[in-house]
């Protein structure tokens, strides 16, 4: 398979131009298509020289990937992505929409080896991790295809983040430099389930991002069912990081909280998570957990969810409750993977 142009940086492309004997400004304007014109292949590079694009397209493609499957959910402004990577592996994408501009969801690596009990990209392991160029690629190839600039990203998709912690850093700087998509380091979230060494590592590159945390259980006996990290990195090891996070970068972090029905939506659990997080620059964000074939969890009833969150708010908490994806999108990490390859 040809190598995507999406690999390269501009030094790079600019060597490839000059190396097909083409002038070296031709790999500005190239650029510019690939960072901010949304063109879904070569050919659509208009003030390209036909021979330039002919030379190039033998040698490389715009996209290493494809888009495979595309669910969008009737009840929301959302759309699910199943993209097929170029040694065959499939990995997801959400983009949403928001008044605030549009939001996407990537993959940080094929499946994950966290375990996480509600998660479906886990349930068969860590295949690979993905390149720091498959991650910014994830975002071109879905805002070509929605033909929409992408303006916020979250790391919340297939995959650990911070264990693919080199990449994801790479991303991050990559991305928010204004020659590459631009995408402010402010409108970026990094989602983990509590590696407390990758967290201190990030602490130490202090870059403006937001970090989130998913925390799912206030007690540790509970959240290491779920989170089977938490038994290497109990609750109270993971905040202490966070409140070394926090003290390193100045910023507000975001604690992830699923919500599933009779598991850790009681009263005891809203208590002591008031407990665990009051007086922390901490915003809290519920999420009503999407069922999955695998797991017999339900999520909490919407009044249910409604008073949870009062629960916390009532213990000077910022909460808030996620909007629902839908299950008509096979909206939790890794449903529309497993589907696909099960079908």
């Amino acid at each position: 398979m040809k190598p995507s142009l999406y690999a390269l940086d501009m030094a790079s492309l600019e060597q490839v131009v000059v190396s097909l004997g083409e002038p070296k400004f031709r790999a500005k304007q190239i650029w510019e298509f690939m960072m901010n014109k949304r063109v879904a292949s070569i050919d659509e590079m208009h003030n390209i020289p036909k021979k330039l694009k002919d030379k190039l397209s033998a040698k490389y493609q715009l996209f290493d990937m494809k888009i495979v499957k595309v669910q969008g959910s009737e009840e929301s402004s959302t759309k699910k992505y199943l993209i097929s990577l170029r040694d065959g592996h499939q990995v997801e994408a959400v983009l949403m929409k928001y008044a605030h501009g549009n939001s996407i969801c990537i993959s940080s690596q094929v499946g994950c080896r966290m375990g996480c009990t509600f998660c479906a990209s886990t349930i068969d392991g860590l295949a690979r991790n993905l390149e720091s160029y498959e991650l910014w690629e994830q975002i071109s190839i879905v805002a070509a295809d929605a033909n929409v600039r992408v303006s916020h990203v979250v790391l919340m998709g297939s995959g650990e983040p911070l264990d693919n912690f080199e990449a994801v850093v790479e991303f991050i700087k990559t991305v928010s430099n204004q020659e590459h998509l631009g995408i402010g380091q402010r409108h970026i979230t990094v989602s983990t389930c509590g590696l407390v060494n990758r967290i201190d590592q990030l602490a130490d590159e202090k870059l403006q991002i937001t970090l989130a945390i998913s925390l799912h259980q206030p007690f540790n006996d509970e959240r290491s069912l779920v989170v089977p990290v938490n038994k290497k990195y109990p609750i109270e090891v993971l905040m202490a990081s966070v409140d070394r996070y926090i003290a390193l970068t100045g910023r507000r972090v975001t604690v992830e909280y699923a919500l599933i029905k009779g598991v850790n939506d009681t009263r005891e659990h809203a208590g002591a998570l008031v407990k665990l997080l009051k007086g922390k620059l901490i915003h809290v964000n519920l999420i009503p957990i999407n069922p999955i074939e695998e797991r017999d969890y339900e999520p909490t009833l919407k009044k249910d969810v409604l008073q949870f969150k009062k629960m916390l708010e009532s213990g000077k908490l910022n909460v808030t409750v996620r909007r629902e994806l839908g299950d008509d999108i096979d909206a939790a990490c890794g449903q529309l993977r497993r589907s696909f390859e099960q079908n």
